[in-house]
């Protein structure tokens, strides 16, 4: 029989003494095995993971082996607030959480909360970090490109695309001018723990496919871990490329139209219209919108307010 225990902790404080907590959910089987940790909502409005846990909770089968440790709302304050980022005005140095790991127990604010995780997560045998993308987003999961383990996690989880990202030494400049090395798969992998990113898609609404697609994805690392005395189940057929951060971007501030041609998921080839981005006030045309390269359109900004240097869409190279 699995034993389940919820625990309270405190991640930080705020100026007024406000005690910043969220809930630790400790499963654990009859039977010895890994330890698996599982977290949601880095990003506060990414809220499809919290929903994922909560169904994980409900359907976790009584002959589980080994620990999952789960943390349903990874950080309090940009879930209050709906939004990805903390104000500057609580963490002036780290708005992104996800850039800190694995944290400082004398840092700013985030870096103190991701310290306190990173105490259950440092200590597991493999780490799942699920995050959503925007409504146009293809559901994906990302994982350290060098890290075989990792790859394997990602495989297993399933979805339509499996994104390997260079890190450290084989990363590109823009890399780390962007601070990835602080992302939480980052950090684990360093530390040769097995650790994948599930976007699943969709923001600040639950959907349905979305979580279906997590929860499915989480259970087969389950049984990819032996946790679960099962082989993996089908996810999604799956298409191997690699992360391209030089992502197409607003070259100035206005309106952007999609066009609609090229749709999510589609083999796209450099230079194919994306659409245009206008002056919403003299009605002229800044950008003609189009891909820098070959490869797998896999999200679009469908936000129509941009300002220079947004992104605008995703395009992953395809692994042979």
């Amino acid at each position: 029989m699995t034993a389940h225990t919820a625990t309270r902790i405190e991640l930080a404080r705020l100026p007024s003494d406000l005690s910043v907590e969220t809930t630790v959910h400790t499963y654990e089987g009859d039977e010895p095995g890994p330890t698996l940790y599982v977290q949601a909502a880095q990003h506060g409005r990414e809220v499809n993971g919290s929903e994922v846990l909560r169904r994980f909770h409900e359907d976790l089968p009584s002959n589980l082996r080994g620990t999952v440790i789960a943390i349903p709302v990874a950080n309090p304050i940009t879930f209050d607030r709906v939004s990805y980022t903390t104000p500057g005005s609580l963490d002036s140095m780290n708005s992104n959480m996800n850039r800190v790991w694995p944290g400082d127990t004398d840092g700013s604010l985030h870096e103190r909360m991701a310290a306190r995780l990173w105490e259950y997560a440092g200590e597991a045998d493999a780490i799942v970090d699920i995050h959503t993308g925007s409504p146009d987003t293809l559901t994906h999961v990302v994982f350290t490109e060098d890290h075989p383990p990792s790859r394997e996690l990602a495989k297993a989880f399933g979805t339509a695309l499996l994104l390997g990202e260079p890190a450290g030494a084989n990363a590109d400049t823009e890399w780390h001018e962007r601070r990835f090395d602080g992302k939480l798969r980052v950090a684990a992998a360093t530390g040769d723990i097995p650790t994948i990113t599930p976007e699943l898609a969709h923001n600040k609404q639950l959907v349905e496919s979305a979580i279906e697609r997590g929860l499915q994805g989480l259970f087969n690392v389950l049984r990819e871990l032996d946790m679960l005395a099962e082989e993996p189940k089908p996810n999604g057929d799956s298409v191997l490329a690699r992360n391209h951060l030089g992502r197409v971007e607003a070259t100035d501030s206005g309106l952007f139209h999609y066009d609609g041609r090229a749709e999510l998921g589609e083999y796209v080839g450099a230079n194919t219209p994306l659409g245009t981005l206008y002056d919403p006030t003299t009605y002229e045309t800044l950008q003609k919108v189009e891909t820098d390269r070959d490869g797998i359109l896999y999200w679009i900004a469908r936000e129509a307010t941009v300002v220079a240097g947004d992104s605008l869409a995703g395009v992953a190279l395809l692994r042979e």
